[in-house]
This record gives C-alpha cells, sequence and structure tokens, in this order.
C-alpha cells in the first residue's frame, strides 16, 4: 500500500471512530467483506425486517387469517407507515398514503395536478432529464388531459412555466448524476406562475431533508426500496398536501379510496385525507416488511444523516483525485453541497461496464448506467468511510 493509500485509509478508520451514526450500521444484515455502495438502488436488509415477517407470515397470516385486518392493523397501515415515512420527508401526518408503484403514484400525482389547476392551463412541464419512466407516465397524463408536454433542464422549469402551465414533475436529484435540483426555489417560482410543483424524491427520500411542508410542495411522490431500506418492489407513496386533499381528484378511484368501502355503493365518494390517494388492497406483506425497516430510523436526526452524507461523499472525491490514475475517470457530481445528493458519479470513458463489473467481483458493489457512468451510493445509516476509502481504492487497482 502507498503512503498515500495508507494515510487515506487511517482517516478513514478516525472519520469512522467519530462518526455519530456508526451504531445503525449493526441493525443491518451486511457482510463485512463488501463495500455496499448501491443503497441508491437497493437499500441494505435491516435486521428487523426477517422476524417481522415471520411474524406477519406465521401468527397475523397463518393463524388469525382474515381477523388481522383489524387486529394487526393491516386496513390502517398505508396511513400509519405513510406517517412513518412523512416523518422522514418533511411531512406533518395525514398527508402520505403508501401503497402501489411509484410509476402509479406519479400518474395519480401528475393528472391529479392537472385537474387541481383548473381551466385554461393546458401545458405539464418535465424534467428534461427525467428518469425514463417519469417521462412516459407525464406523456400519457398530457394525452388522458388534453394537455401538451415539454420537456424544459429543471433548473429553468420555474423560469419557463407561464400563464398555460398547469404543473411540472421534477426530480429532486437526478438518478444519473446525483445532482441535488433547487426544490425550494423551483417549488416558489411555479407558484408563482400559478401552476403546481409535483416532485420526485425517489434519490433524496432517507437521505437528505427533503422539507415537503416547509416549501410548500403540492404534490411528492417516492420509492422506499432505495435510502429507506424498505427490499425489493416495497410499496411507493404519494404526498398531497393538506389544502389540496379534499380537491385532489385520483384518475385511479378504487374501492380501498372510497368514503366507505365496504357500502360497495356503485357510485365513487373519496375519502377524506391522505386516503384518497388509495387504489385498491394494499400489498400487505410488503408494506409490513418496509414498517419493519423504518424501525431504522427511529430517533435519527436527517440533519446529521446530511452531514454524515455530505462528508462521505467528500472523501471519496478525494480518495479518488489523490488514487485513480490521471485522466480514467470524470466526476459528473456537483462538487457543491447545495447541488449534491447522496451519490458519486464518475464518468468512465473507456470500459465502463468491465470496470464495474471487476469492482463487483472484488467485493464493491455500486453499479453502472449506460454508456459510461459509474455511480455509486452512500446510505448514511450504514456506509462507512472504510467503505469509500476502499471503493476509491479498488477502483484504482482496477483501472
Amino acid at each position: 500500500m502507498s503512503d498515500t493509500s495508507a494515510g487515506l485509509a487511517a482517516e478513514a478508520a478516525r472519520l469512522d471512530a467519530a462518526d455519530e451514526l456508526r451504531g445503525k450500521r449493526d441493525a443491518f444484515d451486511l457482510d463485512d467483506g463488501v463495500a455496499y455502495l448501491d443503497g441508491n438502488s437497493l437499500g441494505a436488509l435491516p435486521r428487523a425486517v426477517a422476524p417481522r415477517l415471520a411474524d406477519v407470515v406465521g401468527r397475523e397470516w397463518g393463524r388469525l387469517r382474515i381477523r388481522s385486518w383489524d387486529e394487526s392493523g393491516w386496513w390502517s397501515a398505508p396511513e400509519r407507515v405513510g406517517d412513518r415515512v412523512g416523518r422522514l420527508v418533511g411531512a406533518a401526518p395525514g398527508q402520505v398514503v403508501v401503497g402501489d408503484s411509484t410509476s402509479v403514484n406519479v400518474f395519480k400525482a401528475v393528472v391529479g395536478a392537472v385537474r387541481l389547476a383548473g381551466e385554461g392551463r393546458d401545458e405539464i412541464l418535465v424534467d428534461a432529464a427525467t428518469f425514463p419512466t417519469d417521462g412516459y407516465i407525464a406523456e400519457s397524463a398530457a394525452r388522458l388531459t388534453g394537455c401538451r408536454i415539454r420537456a424544459v433542464p429543471a433548473a429553468e422549469l420555474g423560469a419557463a412555466a407561464g400563464p398555460r402551465t398547469a404543473a411540472a414533475l421534477v426530480n429532486h436529484v437526478d438518478y444519473r448524476t446525483g445532482r441535488l435540483h433547487d426544490l425550494p426555489g423551483t417549488t416558489a417560482a411555479l407558484h408563482a406562475a400559478g401552476a403546481l410543483a409535483v416532485w420526485d424524491v425517489c434519490h433524496s427520500a432517507g437521505a437528505l431533508p427533503v422539507g415537503l411542508d416547509a416549501h410548500g410542495v403540492d404534490l411528492a411522490v417516492g420509492c422506499t426500496y432505495k435510502y429507506l431500506n424498505g427490499g425489493p418492489g416495497s410499496p411507493a407513496f404519494l404526498y398531497a398536501r393538506r389544502d389540496h386533499q379534499d380537491r385532489f381528484d385520483s384518475p385511479l378511484p378504487g374501492w380501498n379510496s372510497h368514503a366507505d368501502p365496504f357500502a360497495l355503493e356503485p357510485a365513487y365518494t373519496p375519502a377524506d385525507g391522505a386516503a384518497r390517494g388509495r387504489t385498491g388492497t394494499p400489498e400487505i406483506l410488503s408494506l409490513l416488511a418496509l414498517d419493519a425497516a423504518l424501525d431504522v430510523w427511529d430517533g435519527v436526526d436527517l440533519a446529521a444523516v446530511r452531514a454524515k452524507s455530505l462528508a462521505l461523499t467528500d472523501f471519496f472525491l478525494r480518495c479518488v483525485a489523490a488514487l485513480v490514475p490521471p485522466g480514467r475517470v470524470e466526476p459528473v457530481t456537483p462538487a457543491a453541497h447545495a447541488e449534491r445528493g447522496s451519490q458519486v458519479s464518475l464518468r468512465c470513458p473507456s470500459g465502463a461496464d468491465a470496470a464495474m463489473a471487476a469492482l463487483v467481483e472484488r467485493g464493491v458493489v455500486g453499479d453502472y448506467r449506460r454508456p459510461d457512468v459509474l455511480r455509486f451510493g452512500f446510505a448514511p445509516l450504514y456506509t462507512g468511510f472504510a467503505d469509500a476509502e476502499r471503493a476509491a481504492r479498488t477502483l484504482a487497482e482496477v483501472l
């Protein structure tokens, strides 16, 4: 090991020893031989999930069966778990419901936003670099509502909104580059134009303070299997600001969002509050796995999570600059803290796919986005500074 590498390894050890979140790592099922830096795609498994699911399957489903809808709280789980998620994205109780996929909730939110905007507003703006599914759904929502759609760079959405803009769909963090977009400023600019702000917070929920209430966001959606560690395919969430809820007109009304579901009436009457965002029968097994996973967040200060995220990504970038041969990779994640999420993306012009495959083989798990981007996600609850140093050192060896 070179002097530079040895010095960085020693610094990583000091930083890990001083980390106020270091005790949270023990709450996850992690292999000490692996630096897991793909929590921005799939979070690690919290240890509390397996025993909780065993109880749900064996006792609640196996013995109580249908009684569990009442006795085990299954029926109220979408709102109860929604409030737990809400705390992590800055939403007061009663505004978040958990259920359906991110894609389904994006559709509900965009169509619902257009309907809230009212007559004379027939334009939907979409982040030009959005995750593809968001773009597909925004186009479908535009066809359904008779709107035109316009793709605009995220930083320009506020300025692009005009008197005919109904809503804008924006990614809080760019999934390719890790760039953090200006949620407060963009939301305020959209409101000044009379438009609604719909935010996709998949890559920020659980990684940094989001502040949905504080910044007046109208509607928001997010997944729970990334930084929230809910497990593969865990249900997504929908946020509807309290003062919009009585007018939120979901394009997917279902019996679960009816004001009196068991009346089974032919005419639809929407429920009050966050329950209006429900559609069909809740995904109980995955929903309760998420509920157990959220236990790791009890008592956690999101400001401490953000501070560690920035320290980790700063340190990783410094290790890459010191250890990786010049010219082999180029950071595409912004250096400015105000513009950075909790991942670092490196452009690797030559052999990015092979480089990531070699990293994974050596126990450093990140991911690759075509054609040339290596992504490394830093989940502050369980990622350590030693993981960051090891990833940079292994990348240098691979390249």
